[in-house]
Protein backbone atom coordinates (compact mmCIF):
# COMPACT_ATOMS: atom_id res chain seq x y z
CA UNK A 1 0.00 0.00 0.00
CA UNK A 2 1.79 3.25 -1.08
CA UNK A 3 2.72 5.73 1.53
CA UNK A 4 -0.03 8.51 2.54
CA UNK A 5 2.47 11.32 1.10
CA UNK A 6 4.30 9.24 -2.02
CA UNK A 7 3.83 11.47 -4.93
CA UNK A 8 1.10 10.39 -7.57
CA UNK A 9 1.68 9.11 -11.22
CA UNK A 10 0.94 12.43 -12.08
CA UNK A 11 2.56 14.64 -9.92
CA UNK A 12 5.98 12.56 -10.76
CA UNK A 13 5.10 12.69 -14.39
CA UNK A 14 4.44 16.73 -14.22
CA UNK A 15 7.67 16.87 -12.27
CA UNK A 16 9.66 15.06 -14.80
CA UNK A 17 7.92 17.52 -17.62
CA UNK A 18 9.79 20.41 -15.79
CA UNK A 19 13.20 18.72 -15.45
CA UNK A 20 12.81 17.80 -19.29
CA UNK A 21 12.29 21.46 -19.83
CA UNK A 22 15.28 22.47 -18.22
CA UNK A 23 17.62 19.99 -20.70
CA UNK A 24 15.70 21.19 -23.56
CA UNK A 25 16.54 25.30 -22.42
CA UNK A 26 20.27 24.13 -21.71
CA UNK A 27 21.17 22.25 -24.70
CA UNK A 28 19.48 23.54 -27.58
CA UNK A 29 20.35 27.31 -26.23
CA UNK A 30 23.50 26.52 -25.13
CA UNK A 31 24.18 24.17 -28.67
CA UNK A 32 26.34 26.49 -30.18
CA UNK A 33 23.56 28.05 -32.76
CA UNK A 34 23.58 31.62 -32.13
CA UNK A 35 19.80 31.71 -32.86
CA UNK A 36 19.42 28.96 -30.33
CA UNK A 37 20.03 31.24 -27.84
CA UNK A 38 16.56 31.99 -27.58
CA UNK A 39 15.43 28.71 -26.20
CA UNK A 40 16.92 29.75 -23.18
CA UNK A 41 14.47 31.88 -22.29
CA UNK A 42 11.69 29.49 -21.46
CA UNK A 43 14.19 28.58 -18.04
CA UNK A 44 12.14 31.25 -15.77
CA UNK A 45 9.04 30.09 -16.68
CA UNK A 46 10.05 26.26 -15.82
CA UNK A 47 11.85 27.29 -12.46
CA UNK A 48 8.94 30.06 -11.78
CA UNK A 49 6.02 27.43 -12.00
CA UNK A 50 8.05 24.41 -11.07
CA UNK A 51 5.44 22.37 -8.34
CA UNK A 52 7.80 22.56 -5.39
CA UNK A 53 11.41 23.48 -4.31
CA UNK A 54 12.71 20.25 -5.58
CA UNK A 55 11.80 20.34 -8.48
CA UNK A 56 12.60 24.19 -9.06
CA UNK A 57 16.06 23.05 -7.97
CA UNK A 58 16.13 19.87 -10.57
CA UNK A 59 15.45 22.69 -13.44
CA UNK A 60 18.00 24.58 -12.70
CA UNK A 61 20.69 21.53 -12.56
CA UNK A 62 19.49 20.20 -15.36
CA UNK A 63 19.14 23.87 -17.54
CA UNK A 64 22.82 24.07 -16.16
CA UNK A 65 24.47 20.68 -16.96
CA UNK A 66 23.02 20.27 -20.39
CA UNK A 67 24.45 23.95 -21.47
CA UNK A 68 27.94 23.14 -19.98
CA UNK A 69 27.49 19.20 -21.04
CA UNK A 70 30.90 19.92 -22.96
CA UNK A 71 32.68 19.93 -19.46
CA UNK A 72 33.36 16.92 -18.39
CA UNK A 73 35.44 15.96 -21.47
CA UNK A 74 37.22 19.09 -21.55
CA UNK A 75 38.50 18.80 -17.70
CA UNK A 76 39.65 15.65 -18.86
CA UNK A 77 41.77 16.61 -21.75
CA UNK A 78 42.60 19.90 -19.82
CA UNK A 79 44.39 17.62 -16.67
CA UNK A 80 44.98 14.24 -18.55
CA UNK A 81 42.46 12.77 -16.10
CA UNK A 82 40.02 9.96 -16.55
CA UNK A 83 36.21 11.49 -16.78
CA UNK A 84 35.48 10.96 -13.05
CA UNK A 85 37.36 14.20 -12.02
CA UNK A 86 35.17 16.14 -15.35
CA UNK A 87 32.19 15.38 -13.90
CA UNK A 88 32.99 16.10 -10.33
CA UNK A 89 33.83 19.79 -11.58
CA UNK A 90 31.15 19.78 -14.29
CA UNK A 91 28.48 18.79 -10.92
CA UNK A 92 30.85 21.43 -8.55
CA UNK A 93 30.13 24.74 -11.04
CA UNK A 94 26.56 24.12 -10.66
CA UNK A 95 26.29 24.48 -7.08
CA UNK A 96 26.32 28.22 -7.38
CA UNK A 97 23.29 29.06 -10.22
CA UNK A 98 21.76 25.76 -8.26
CA UNK A 99 21.42 26.91 -4.75
CA UNK A 100 20.70 30.46 -6.04
CA UNK A 101 17.77 29.02 -7.82
CA UNK A 102 16.89 27.18 -4.88
CA UNK A 103 17.27 29.66 -2.57
CA UNK A 104 15.41 32.02 -4.09
CA UNK A 105 11.88 30.11 -5.32
CA UNK A 106 8.95 30.60 -3.97
CA UNK A 107 5.38 28.63 -4.28
CA UNK A 108 3.52 32.36 -3.91
CA UNK A 109 2.43 33.73 -6.69
CA UNK A 110 2.21 37.30 -7.46
CA UNK A 111 4.66 40.02 -7.21
CA UNK A 112 7.53 38.00 -5.31
CA UNK A 113 7.94 35.28 -8.75
CA UNK A 114 9.35 37.72 -10.72
CA UNK A 115 11.21 39.97 -8.13
CA UNK A 116 12.72 37.07 -6.53
CA UNK A 117 13.93 35.89 -10.27
CA UNK A 118 15.55 39.58 -11.16
CA UNK A 119 17.46 38.71 -7.37
CA UNK A 120 18.72 35.34 -9.01
CA UNK A 121 19.38 37.09 -12.15
CA UNK A 122 21.04 39.67 -11.12
CA UNK A 123 23.72 37.56 -8.76
CA UNK A 124 24.38 34.93 -11.07
CA UNK A 125 25.55 37.86 -13.36
CA UNK A 126 27.99 39.34 -10.29
CA UNK A 127 30.94 38.33 -8.87
CA UNK A 128 30.72 36.39 -6.51
CA UNK A 129 27.95 33.81 -7.61
CA UNK A 130 28.21 35.88 -11.17
CA UNK A 131 31.64 33.99 -12.10
CA UNK A 132 29.38 30.73 -12.62
CA UNK A 133 27.16 32.52 -13.95
CA UNK A 134 26.62 30.43 -17.57
CA UNK A 135 23.42 29.90 -19.12
CA UNK A 136 21.77 33.07 -18.93
CA UNK A 137 18.57 33.45 -20.56
CA UNK A 138 19.94 37.22 -21.31
CA UNK A 139 22.32 36.15 -23.50
CA UNK A 140 19.72 35.86 -25.68
CA UNK A 141 19.12 39.58 -25.60
CA UNK A 142 21.01 40.08 -29.23
CA UNK A 143 18.72 37.22 -30.64
CA UNK A 144 15.73 38.82 -29.98
CA UNK A 145 16.12 42.27 -29.90
CA UNK A 146 19.55 42.81 -32.36
CA UNK A 147 20.66 46.98 -32.75
CA UNK A 148 18.70 47.66 -29.97
CA UNK A 149 21.51 48.11 -27.49
CA UNK A 150 20.60 48.59 -23.71
CA UNK A 151 16.43 48.87 -24.65
CA UNK A 152 16.86 45.68 -26.19
CA UNK A 153 18.75 44.40 -22.67
CA UNK A 154 15.96 45.85 -20.90
CA UNK A 155 13.08 44.87 -22.76
CA UNK A 156 14.68 41.14 -22.73
CA UNK A 157 15.13 41.47 -18.84
CA UNK A 158 11.62 43.10 -18.49
CA UNK A 159 9.88 39.68 -20.62
CA UNK A 160 12.09 37.22 -18.33
CA UNK A 161 10.40 38.65 -15.41
CA UNK A 162 6.76 38.47 -16.65
CA UNK A 163 7.43 34.91 -17.74
CA UNK A 164 7.22 33.83 -14.19
CA UNK A 165 4.12 35.50 -13.66
CA UNK A 166 0.04 34.78 -14.95
CA UNK A 167 1.06 36.86 -17.77
CA UNK A 168 3.52 34.83 -19.34
CA UNK A 169 1.46 33.76 -22.48
CA UNK A 170 2.12 37.42 -23.38
CA UNK A 171 5.72 37.56 -22.94
CA UNK A 172 6.06 34.24 -24.60
CA UNK A 173 4.40 35.41 -28.11
CA UNK A 174 6.07 39.05 -27.60
CA UNK A 175 9.35 37.50 -27.30
CA UNK A 176 8.97 34.58 -29.92
CA UNK A 177 7.37 37.17 -32.41
CA UNK A 178 10.75 38.89 -32.04
CA UNK A 179 12.21 35.87 -32.15
CA UNK A 180 10.95 35.11 -35.78
CA UNK A 181 11.88 38.81 -37.01
CA UNK A 182 15.05 38.55 -35.44
CA UNK A 183 15.58 34.94 -37.44
CA UNK A 184 14.07 35.74 -40.69
CA UNK A 185 16.40 38.79 -41.40
CA UNK A 186 19.45 37.81 -38.74
CA UNK A 187 23.00 38.60 -40.51
CA UNK A 188 25.74 37.76 -38.29
CA UNK A 189 27.86 41.17 -36.79
CA UNK A 190 30.23 42.62 -39.52
CA UNK A 191 33.90 42.49 -39.42
CA UNK A 192 35.61 45.85 -39.73
CA UNK A 193 37.52 47.44 -42.62
CA UNK A 194 40.99 46.50 -42.81
CA UNK A 195 40.89 44.04 -39.46
CA UNK A 196 41.57 40.04 -39.50
CA UNK A 197 41.23 37.54 -36.89
CA UNK A 198 43.24 34.29 -37.48
CA UNK A 199 41.98 31.23 -36.28
CA UNK A 200 44.92 28.60 -35.79
CA UNK A 201 44.96 24.90 -34.87
CA UNK A 202 48.30 24.49 -33.22
CA UNK A 203 47.89 21.37 -31.06
CA UNK A 204 49.06 21.00 -27.14
CA UNK A 205 49.70 17.98 -25.12
CA UNK A 206 49.12 19.25 -21.64
CA UNK A 207 48.05 22.64 -19.80
CA UNK A 208 50.96 24.66 -19.39
CA UNK A 209 52.77 24.15 -22.50
CA UNK A 210 53.61 27.02 -24.81
CA UNK A 211 54.35 28.65 -27.96
CA UNK A 212 57.71 27.80 -29.36
CA UNK A 213 60.05 29.07 -31.73
CA UNK A 214 58.36 26.64 -34.22
CA UNK A 215 54.96 27.96 -33.66
CA UNK A 216 56.06 31.69 -32.93
CA UNK A 217 57.58 31.76 -36.72
CA UNK A 218 54.51 29.79 -38.15
CA UNK A 219 52.15 32.50 -36.40
CA UNK A 220 54.22 35.10 -38.11
CA UNK A 221 54.18 33.58 -41.39
CA UNK A 222 50.36 33.90 -40.91
CA UNK A 223 50.44 37.33 -39.71
CA UNK A 224 52.62 38.22 -42.95
CA UNK A 225 49.99 36.79 -45.34
CA UNK A 226 46.91 38.86 -43.69
CA UNK A 227 49.18 42.07 -44.41
CA UNK A 228 49.67 40.89 -47.78
CA UNK A 229 45.90 40.55 -48.60
CA UNK A 230 45.11 44.11 -47.20
CA UNK A 231 44.94 43.49 -43.57
CA UNK A 232 46.28 46.41 -41.06
CA UNK A 233 44.89 44.94 -37.61
CA UNK A 234 45.26 41.26 -36.81
CA UNK A 235 43.75 39.49 -34.22
CA UNK A 236 45.61 36.33 -33.06
CA UNK A 237 43.76 33.82 -30.01
CA UNK A 238 44.58 33.84 -26.89
CA UNK A 239 47.74 32.42 -25.87
CA UNK A 240 49.34 32.70 -29.24
CA UNK A 241 52.46 34.37 -27.69
CA UNK A 242 52.75 32.03 -25.43
CA UNK A 243 54.86 33.32 -22.30
CA UNK A 244 55.75 37.15 -23.51
CA UNK A 245 59.03 38.03 -23.00
CA UNK A 246 61.48 40.31 -23.90
CA UNK A 247 63.13 37.77 -26.53
CA UNK A 248 59.47 36.95 -27.68
CA UNK A 249 59.29 40.75 -28.05
CA UNK A 250 62.56 41.30 -30.32
CA UNK A 251 61.54 38.55 -32.10
CA UNK A 252 58.20 40.15 -33.17
CA UNK A 253 59.41 43.27 -33.54
CA UNK A 254 62.35 42.27 -35.92
CA UNK A 255 59.99 40.03 -37.73
CA UNK A 256 57.06 42.99 -38.30
CA UNK A 257 59.76 45.25 -39.22
CA UNK A 258 58.77 47.08 -42.07
CA UNK A 259 55.49 45.56 -42.18
CA UNK A 260 51.87 48.13 -41.93
CA UNK A 261 50.67 45.82 -39.35
CA UNK A 262 49.27 46.02 -35.89
CA UNK A 263 48.95 42.69 -34.12
CA UNK A 264 46.30 42.17 -31.14
CA UNK A 265 47.79 38.54 -29.51
CA UNK A 266 46.76 36.54 -26.32
CA UNK A 267 49.91 35.98 -24.10
CA UNK A 268 50.44 35.28 -20.22
CA UNK A 269 52.71 37.83 -18.16
CA UNK A 270 54.64 35.72 -15.46
CA UNK A 271 54.86 37.42 -11.62
CA UNK A 272 56.21 36.54 -8.28
CA UNK A 273 53.15 35.57 -6.99
CA UNK A 274 51.06 34.22 -10.95
CA UNK A 275 51.17 35.02 -14.06
CA UNK A 276 48.32 37.21 -15.64
CA UNK A 277 46.36 36.48 -18.98
CA UNK A 278 46.63 39.48 -21.54
CA UNK A 279 46.27 40.56 -24.93
CA UNK A 280 49.33 42.69 -26.42
CA UNK A 281 49.73 44.67 -28.93
CA UNK A 282 52.82 44.35 -31.17
CA UNK A 283 54.13 45.98 -34.33
CA UNK A 284 57.12 46.64 -35.96
CA UNK A 285 57.68 49.13 -33.60
CA UNK A 286 57.61 47.61 -30.12
CA UNK A 287 55.32 46.05 -27.69
CA UNK A 288 52.78 46.96 -25.28
CA UNK A 289 50.43 44.90 -22.94
CA UNK A 290 46.98 46.52 -23.34
CA UNK A 291 44.71 44.50 -21.45
CA UNK A 292 44.55 41.96 -18.35
CA UNK A 293 42.19 39.31 -18.26
CA UNK A 294 39.46 40.36 -15.77
CA UNK A 295 38.31 36.36 -15.30
CA UNK A 296 40.28 33.77 -15.50
CA UNK A 297 38.52 30.13 -15.84
CA UNK A 298 37.99 29.28 -12.47
CA UNK A 299 39.77 26.28 -10.72
CA UNK A 300 42.05 25.54 -13.90
CA UNK A 301 43.24 29.17 -14.16
CA UNK A 302 41.76 31.57 -11.42
CA UNK A 303 43.28 29.53 -8.11
CA UNK A 304 42.62 32.46 -5.22
CA UNK A 305 43.45 30.03 -3.16
CA UNK A 306 46.94 29.16 -3.77
CA UNK A 307 49.81 30.76 -5.78
CA UNK A 308 50.86 30.32 -9.34
CA UNK A 309 47.58 30.38 -10.74
CA UNK A 310 46.29 33.86 -12.98
CA UNK A 311 45.17 37.05 -11.54
CA UNK A 312 41.84 38.53 -12.04
CA UNK A 313 41.10 41.67 -12.37
CA UNK A 314 37.53 41.70 -11.97
CA UNK A 315 36.32 45.41 -12.98
CA UNK A 316 39.66 46.32 -14.81
CA UNK A 317 40.49 47.75 -17.84
CA UNK A 318 36.66 46.90 -19.81
CA UNK A 319 38.06 49.21 -22.70
CA UNK A 320 40.90 49.52 -23.96
CA UNK A 321 42.75 51.29 -27.30
CA UNK A 322 44.35 48.74 -29.79
CA UNK A 323 45.79 50.50 -32.29
CA UNK A 324 44.02 53.86 -32.09
CA UNK A 325 40.78 51.72 -31.68
CA UNK A 326 38.49 51.18 -28.54
CA UNK A 327 37.63 47.55 -28.08
CA UNK A 328 35.66 45.44 -25.83
CA UNK A 329 38.00 42.75 -25.03
CA UNK A 330 37.14 39.51 -24.15
CA UNK A 331 39.26 36.30 -23.52
CA UNK A 332 38.02 32.81 -23.26
CA UNK A 333 35.79 32.12 -20.26
CA UNK A 334 34.53 36.11 -20.28
CA UNK A 335 32.23 34.95 -23.43
CA UNK A 336 30.29 33.00 -20.95
CA UNK A 337 29.34 34.80 -18.25
CA UNK A 338 27.92 38.62 -18.28
CA UNK A 339 29.34 41.18 -16.34
CA UNK A 340 32.53 41.35 -18.38
CA UNK A 341 30.91 42.78 -21.60
CA UNK A 342 28.06 44.54 -20.39
CA UNK A 343 30.84 46.45 -18.28
CA UNK A 344 32.66 47.51 -21.73
CA UNK A 345 29.22 48.65 -22.90
CA UNK A 346 28.63 51.49 -20.76
CA UNK A 347 32.44 52.56 -21.96
CA UNK A 348 31.08 52.46 -25.96
CA UNK A 349 33.94 50.70 -27.51
CA UNK A 350 34.21 50.79 -31.48
CA UNK A 351 34.89 46.92 -31.79
CA UNK A 352 33.98 43.54 -29.99
CA UNK A 353 37.43 41.70 -29.62
CA UNK A 354 36.73 38.06 -28.84
CA UNK A 355 39.70 35.21 -28.62
CA UNK A 356 40.22 31.14 -26.99
CA UNK A 357 42.56 28.96 -26.84
CA UNK A 358 40.30 26.01 -27.15
CA UNK A 359 43.36 22.92 -27.70
CA UNK A 360 41.29 21.16 -24.42
CA UNK A 361 37.81 21.44 -25.78
CA UNK A 362 37.92 17.78 -27.73
CA UNK A 363 34.81 17.29 -29.67
CA UNK A 364 32.51 19.00 -27.34
CA UNK A 365 30.55 22.86 -28.45
CA UNK A 366 32.26 24.87 -25.94
CA UNK A 367 34.15 26.94 -28.57
CA UNK A 368 31.33 27.16 -30.45
CA UNK A 369 29.01 28.43 -27.76
CA UNK A 370 31.39 30.91 -26.99
CA UNK A 371 31.56 32.16 -30.64
CA UNK A 372 27.22 32.50 -30.52
CA UNK A 373 27.41 34.32 -27.58
CA UNK A 374 30.00 36.93 -28.57
CA UNK A 375 28.32 37.08 -31.93
CA UNK A 376 25.13 37.27 -29.37
CA UNK A 377 26.13 40.65 -27.59
CA UNK A 378 27.92 42.14 -30.91
CA UNK A 379 24.46 41.73 -32.66
CA UNK A 380 22.50 43.58 -29.48
CA UNK A 381 24.58 46.81 -29.37
CA UNK A 382 25.27 46.61 -33.24
CA UNK A 383 29.11 46.23 -33.42
CA UNK A 384 31.17 45.08 -35.62
CA UNK A 385 33.12 41.61 -33.87
CA UNK A 386 36.48 40.54 -34.50
CA UNK A 387 37.12 36.58 -32.99
CA UNK A 388 40.36 34.67 -33.32
CA UNK A 389 40.86 30.83 -31.62
CA UNK A 390 43.17 28.42 -31.54
CA UNK A 391 41.10 25.08 -32.00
Amino acid sequence: MPAKFSPSPRSIALSAAFVAGGIFTGAIGWSGHTLALAAGVLFPALWAFAPSRVVAALVALAHFLAASRGLPEGVAIFYGSDMGMGLALWLLASLMFVAVHTVLWTRRAGWQRPIRYAIAAILMSLPPFGIAGWASPITAAGVLFPGWGWFGLAATATGLLILTTRLWPIAALTLGGSFAVSAATWTPPNLPEGWQGINTSFQFSEAGQYADYAQHMATIAMVREAAGQGASLVVLPESAFGIWTATAERLWTRELAGIDVVVNGGAIVIDQTGYDNVMVQVSGHGSEVIYYERMPVPISMWQPWATGGAHAHFFANPVVDFAGVSIAPLICYEQLIIWPILQSMLFDPEVIVATGNGWWTGDTNIVAIQKASAEAWAALFGLPLVMAFNH
